[in-house]
């Protein structure tokens, strides 16, 4: 399962880039307003550190704006993925850019006949929201397997399932149990997956023997 990183905070992407757990990034209005920076300059900058697809979301609710927008958009990076919204114009928006070999990123999918819309508009990604279904006492997760399910009965449907509005470890796991192509994670999630009170205990145990030795593998 590929990784996203869901920010538009620089320090953070390049810290995480270093480990090489970032296959792309995903990004919205609201988190690149976090910044305080210019909503160009982020991009770029994303671009320059990650290879992998960054995703870029429109803000028009129009066809013919959210492709005026992906014009631009466009121009900053071979990486930019589109970002549009599950509407009848972001679908018609995901048809034509992906004739146009742009990658288009369809979010805010709620259900799998949305997803399923998604498909066959030929979207590169579609990104299921789990934690706002969880957040309404509804099953995100069963949304996820849903998904997989309606794409792996059509072997002419291409489209990586994105799970998106991650919360926890927990979600990661599930997503990749189920078969997840990507999950676009927080930071803060990112970092914790490799929390383990276990691994933890042993290293300590690990250090607490070697210095009983009285050696240093440098000297």
């Amino acid at each position: 399962m590929k990784f996203f990183v869901d920010t538009a905070d620089i320090k953070d992407i390049t810290d995480l880039a270093e480990t090489g757990m970032v296959d792309g990034v995903t990004t919205n209005p609201s988190l690149v307003a976090k910044t305080g920076a210019n909503f160009f300059d982020v991009l770029k900058d994303i671009c320059a550190i990650v290879s992998g697809p960054v995703s870029a979301e429109v803000t028009a609710t129009d066809s013919d704006g959210m492709l005026r927008e992906a014009d631009k958009l466009t121009a900053i990076a071979d990486n930019i993925t589109i970002k549009v919204p599950l509407t009848w114009d972001g679908l018609k928006t995901c048809k034509k850019l992906t004739s146009q070999d742009v990658m288009v990123n369809v979010t805010l999918c709620f259900s799998a006949n949305q997803a399923l819309l998604a498909a066959k508009a030929g979207a590169t990604f579609i990104s299921p929201f789990i934690g706002r279904l969880d957040d309404l006492a509804l099953d995100g997760m069963q949304l996820i397997q849903e998904i997989r399910q309606v794409y792996d009965n059509y072997d002419a449907i291409e489209t990586e399932i994105l799970v998106a509005s991650i919360r926890s470890a927990n979600h990661v796991k599930d997503s990749a149990l189920i078969g997840a192509d990507v999950a676009t994670i927080p930071p803060n999630v990112l970092r914790g997956l490799i929390n383990h009170a276990l691994t933890d205990k042993g290293l300590a145990a690990f250090l607490a023997d070697w210095e009983k030795t009285g050696q240093s593998i440098l000297s």
